[in-house]
């Protein structure tokens, strides 16, 4: 069986149904936006826009005018939908409504929107809605299907013919019919119209001298024209599909109908995205997108038995593919021919093709064996014959074909057999799921099936699940296991090196190319080693990242490109002389490579460089070259913006992108969502997004289109975000500026309003707490000077105090001399009244002069003497720095010290009485010694008793000294002479050298 060859662009046809989410089967108009978003409009299914992966989808209950929608227009940053009911446009909220006959077309020229209705044509007027535009009578009553401007006049396609009209008012100068058949269509190309009938085909005029008008008259029943890949006409009908015409020629050249590849023959309209893509509208198929790409697909609808292709090979007379578990199919220049399988593997998987140096097939099967499909050439003679004599004419050879199958019924060791290999000498190997690599010949006749050899564990493969077999320059045969391990045969001997990867994944496939070794593995990726000495196997790694780590396929293209196949479709991948990954094309279902997953190692590469893939969803060529689809940079835009997660609608977001203005939030709103988005409809899954604040760096690259900020501080922000598509090529970032208003507690005035209230505060606490110190400290002073005045008294009074006895025996003694020695009572009365003025003088001082001192002391002592029951002497020095008179020390200090030695020292001794008081000084300090001639203040202690005036005189002395000068400032020892015999007392004290100075 042959199926004819199709049309070389027939195949490259990817559907959009109900299936996919559109929301009605009939697509009469598309448009697409600013933003790349794709807008269909359907009959009965209301307004729809289309990201390349979901559908959003507007009814009459979202505010729509009407559910059936004729025409679309994107212009000013507006979309405008005509419908059966007259015009809507959409709105951020909602939709604006204005009635009017049904809209079949919309233009727009200058900021003046034109409505081709089914009465005439109307414009949209700005605060005053829709009117009618009155040109011509029968002009104003037609059915309007389009209106065009080619530069100079315009062109309105209606009913009743084609009018040219210079302007499109009552106004108008120039308004000419000048055909008079049902229009659809017009359009202008290079310098000529082309107007679209319904019945009678296409008029072809000349603008300047429209009277001369060429027809071309097929196809008919015409909907829509237009110009694509920039010189193709491009038809569409209502019951043929699209016709492609030359547009210079008009010679035809494609067809597309349901008969190659669309699901429905009635065709509403053609358009090209910014990527060169080619969308078909449909009345009943949904909408299709057309790839002008290098692809071209088969399946089952286009020829093949069934859809899935388990093995792909090149031989001599064409592509042989394994075809779901319906047989073989071979394809060639005539087209595509189906070979039924043996019955013996009828509903048998063929998984591996390969063919011999003769050109025999032969294929491994999945529980069948091996198929051998051998050629034998046959000579036949030609001749003539009568009734009497039979002449030879000639010898013809032909082809014939004998089938075979190897299996353990005939005594083949395994019917499963997963890869299949013909070396140079025609020996063949076959790698199992089980029992290793089978070594045979086969030699058809009585020779038969010869199994050279069965390598297995005992030869050293210790994994027997063979994946796939290859042979390098050296003619060694490489297998791979489905366990990670990797061997190969030379000579007859297994050398099996075991798992060479860093983990345990599967090995798929084996590709040599430039004498290095490439690996296929099952979720890790393509892992890579030179055969040049040691074998080290590395990841294969570069700039870009795989569609996938699942690796079902590898062969170089003649470009040196290598080419993966995985569960996503192709890669396409550029390596540089390190090996390194430069760059990463990928080709998916939205790409052309519709058979989307691809099966193990079924690819293979023709005598003419051009590329085989096998998939579950059919068969995919590539033929090397440009493969006509523009790569854009892509576009980026913000969709949304929450502050506190309520949306922010009061604002366009398009007019603040990019631009000074600055969001003013309030101190509580420090939440913010940005939403934005690149539209690539061709490769909507492969977008990704990157995205920073003020200048801190871009975060990582990801697919998430939505960022949201949580607790931002306050101040300005710039948010920037970025995209890039499937290519890597990055937008130019977006920016948007918000500032975060600070807390009336966190603004710099109030701040320093409040730092300079509490400053002030403080100060005038510090003064109130300072004044409020002073006064107790004031207080405090007036009640110590109070209460030292008073201990002051005390002391004075104290020191005012002299010894009752001393006194009451010197008033006793001047009575005594009254009689008999008036002269000595005179005497001791003057120098007892000197005393006593002295004491009293003295006692008011705090210090007063060593000089005064002296001379106080003096007058005491002469007192004593004159008192005294016995004469005694006494001296008084002063060897002082500075002199006496400059040195002062308190009063009364040295007074007690000489009473007791006159007391208890002199007066108690049998000797003549001597006392000496010497004044020295040192470097801190005034120095005093005491010194009398009497028994010892030791012995004179344990005689007598002394009074309580004495006791506490010498107490309250001690303490002053210590309390000025510190502990032991007061020595009292006894002096010895040379036989330790006591002759005296010597007091020693001392105090700090207070001077005028």
């Amino acid at each position: 069986m042959t199926t004819g060859s199709l049309w070389g662009q027939a195949n490259q046809l990817r559907a959009y149904t109900l299936e996919d989410g559109l929301p009605q089967s009939q697509v009469y108009d598309m448009v697409q936006d600013a933003k790349g978003y794709l807008w269909l409009g359907t009959q009965g299914g209301g307004l729809c826009n289309f990201d390349g992966n979901s559908f959003q989808v507007w009814k009459q209950g979202n505010g729509l005018l009407s559910n059936y929608i004729h025409a679309l227009h994107f212009g000013n940053d507006t979309l405008y939908i005509g419908s059966k009911r007259g015009l809507s446009i959409k709105t951020k909220q909602g939709f604006v409504n204005f009635e009017s006959p049904q809209v079949n077309q919309i233009h727009q020229r200058g900021n003046v929107l034109y409505l081709a209705t089914n009465r005439g044509i109307y414009r949209l007027l700005h605060g005053t809605g829709l009117e009618q535009v009155f040109i011509h009578p029968e002009l104003d009553s037609s059915i309007v299907n389009t209106i065009f401007f080619d530069g100079a006049v315009f062109w309105a396609a209606t009913n009743n013919g084609l009018w040219k009209l210079n302007d499109l008012n009552t106004e108008a100068t120039s308004k000419e019919r000048l055909l008079s058949n049902n229009f659809t269509s017009v359009i202008a190309h290079k310098g000529k119209v082309f107007g679209a009938t319904f019945n009678d085909g296409i008029y072809v005029l000349d603008p300047k001298n429209s009277t001369d008008a060429i027809l071309i008259r097929e196809p008919l029943r015409i909907n829509a024209i237009s110009i694509q890949n920039q010189n193709e006409l491009w038809v569409a009908t209502d019951n043929n599909g699209l016709t492609i015409l030359d547009a210079d020629t008009y010679v035809e050249k494609g067809n597309l109908n349901s008969s190659n590849g669309l699901a429905v023959s009635h065709i509403r309209k053609v358009m090209a995205d910014r990527q060169s893509n080619i969308w078909i509208a449909t009345s009943g198929g949904g909408f299709y997108k057309y790839f002008p790409n290098n692809f071209k697909h088969y399946n089952q609808n286009t020829g093949l038995m069934g859809n899935r292709v388990y093995a792909v090979h090149s031989a001599l007379d064409g592509i042989w593919v394994s075809n779901s578990e319906a047989g073989l199919v071979r394809i060639d220049s005539s087209g595509i021919h189906h070979i039924p399988n043996a019955a013996k593997i009828s509903e048998v998987k063929i998984k591996t093709i390969t063919s011999d140096t003769k050109g025999n097939i032969w294929a491994g099967t999945d529980g069948g064996g091996v198929l051998f499909r051998e050629t034998v050439l046959v000579d036949s003679i030609a001749v003539d014959s009568t009734d009497t004599l039979r002449i030879k004419r000639d010898t013809l050879v032909s082809k014939k074909v004998r089938t075979h199958i190897l299996d353990t019924d005939m005594g083949f060791p395994s019917n499963w057999i997963s890869d299949i290999y013909a070396d140079k000498k025609n020996t063949i190997w076959a790698a199992t799921y089980s029992s290793g690599i089978i070594k045979f010949l086969f030699y058809p006749g009585k020779k038969g099936l010869a199994v050279k050899k069965v390598f297995g564990k005992e030869d050293g493969i210790e994994d027997l699940f063979i994946r796939d077999l290859a042979t390098d320059t050296a003619d060694r045969l490489w297998y791979a296991t489905k366990n990670g391990a990797l061997g190969y045969l030379s000579e007859g001997k297994v050398t099996h090196l075991g798992q060479v990867l860093d983990e345990r994944f599967s090995i798929g496939t084996l590709l040599f190319h430039n004498n290095r070794l490439f690996l296929g593995t099952a979720g890790s990726g393509i892992w890579w080693s030179d055969l040049d000495g040691t074998i080290n196997f590395q990841k294969l790694s570069g700039a870009k990242n795989l569609g996938s780590e699942n690796i079902y396929q590898l062969i170089f293209d003649d470009q040196g490109y290598l080419w993966a196949g995985t569960e996503q479709g192709v890669d396409k991948i550029a390596l540089n002389k390190m090996n390194e990954i430069v760059d990463v094309f990928h080709f998916g279902r939205n790409d052309g490579f519709l058979g989307i997953e691809t099966c193990l190692n079924a690819v293979d590469k023709d005598a003419m460089g051009n590329l085989w893939f096998g998939a579950i969803y059919g068969l995919t060529q590539y033929k090397p070259g440009n493969p006509g689809i523009k790569s854009q940079k892509p576009q980026i835009h913000f969709e949304a913006l929450e502050v506190n997660y309520r949306a922010v609608d009061s604002i366009n977001l398009k007019e603040w992108t990019n631009s000074d203005k600055t969001l003013q939030l309030k101190p509580e709103q420090t939440q913010l969502t940005f939403g934005y988005n690149t539209v690539d409809i061709a490769h909507p899954d492969e977008i990704q997004f990157r995205y920073k604040l003020n200048t801190t760096e871009w975060s990582p690259w990801s697919s998430e289109n939505r960022q949201n900020l949580l607790g931002l501080a306050y101040g300005p922000h710039l948010f920037s975000v970025q995209s890039r598509n499937y290519r890597w090529e990055e937008s130019d970032p977006i920016q948007f500026r918000f500032h975060i208003d600070r807390p009336l507690h966190r603004k710099l005035w109030f701040q320093l309003t409040m730092l300079g209230l509490v400053t002030l505060l403080l100060i005038g606490t510090t003064f109130w707490y300072i004044g409020r110190i002073k006064l107790r400290n004031r207080e405090e002073q007036e009640r110590l000077q109070l209460q030292n005045h008073l201990l002051s008294l005390e002391q004075k009074a104290l020191r005012l105090q002299m010894n009752p006895h001393f006194i009451f025996n010197v008033l006793n003694g001047i009575k005594a001399m009254g009689t008999r020695k008036p002269q000595k009572m005179n005497a001791t009365i003057n120098s007892f009244a000197t005393l006593l003025r002295e004491t009293l003088y003295n006692s008011r001082k705090d210090y007063i002069s060593l000089d005064q001192e002296i001379k106080t002391l003096r007058h005491y002592i002469e007192v004593e003497q004159l008192m005294a029951p016995k004469a005694f002497s006494f001296d008084i020095s002063a060897d002082t720095v500075p002199d006496a008179e400059e040195i002062h020390l308190p009063p009364m200090l040295i007074q007690p010290f000489v009473e007791n030695a006159i007391r208890h020292g002199i007066l108690k001794s049998n000797r003549a009485g001597e006392l000496k008081i010497r004044f020295y000084t040192s470097k801190a300090f005034l120095h005093c010694t005491v010194q009398d001639n009497g028994p010892g203040i030791f012995q004179s202690q344990m005689e007598g008793t002394k009074t309580d005036h004495q006791s506490m005189a010498l107490v309250v002395t001690r303490e002053r000294l210590e309390s000025i000068s510190g502990k032991d400032a007061l020595q009292i020892e006894e002096i010895r002479s040379g036989d330790k015999t006591v002759i005296g007392t010597q007091i020693s004290l001392k105090i700090p050298l207070q001077t005028d100075y």
